[in-house]
């Protein structure tokens, strides 16, 4: 058995877990936040069968695709100096994914 871990942007996750639960899989879904952005993420936890884990991982690349967009990074000259937008293209979205063994697996 494997613990699929994936982390994923708000807006692809209901996808990735509605098609997950269509497939029989079942989901806990996590909120968490980026590092870079601060955008909010998903983090969905999955429970899988070793033979099914390419399954899960298809699902998720499927529905988590890259885009960019444009963010405003804040610039400052000198102490005391207003701050500066600055405008900037970034990629977001895609899927960040681990796969881990489970040692041992209790259903209560």
């Amino acid at each position: 058995m494997k613990l699929v871990v994936a982390i994923v942007q708000d807006q692809d996750a209901n996808n990735v877990i509605e098609e997950l639960m269509e497939k029989d899989f079942r989901v806990t879904k996590l909120a968490s936040t980026g590092g870079f952005l601060k955008a909010g993420n998903t983090t969905i936890l999955s429970g899988v069968e070793d033979h099914k884990v390419d399954e899960v991982i298809k699902v998720i690349e499927e529905n988590c695709k890259t885009r960019e967009i444009t963010t405003s990074l804040l610039t400052v000259t000198m102490p005391g100096d207003t701050y500066i937008p600055y405008p900037l293209e970034v990629k977001v979205g895609g899927a960040t994914v681990f796969v881990l063994d489970i040692e041992k697996h209790i259903k209560i």
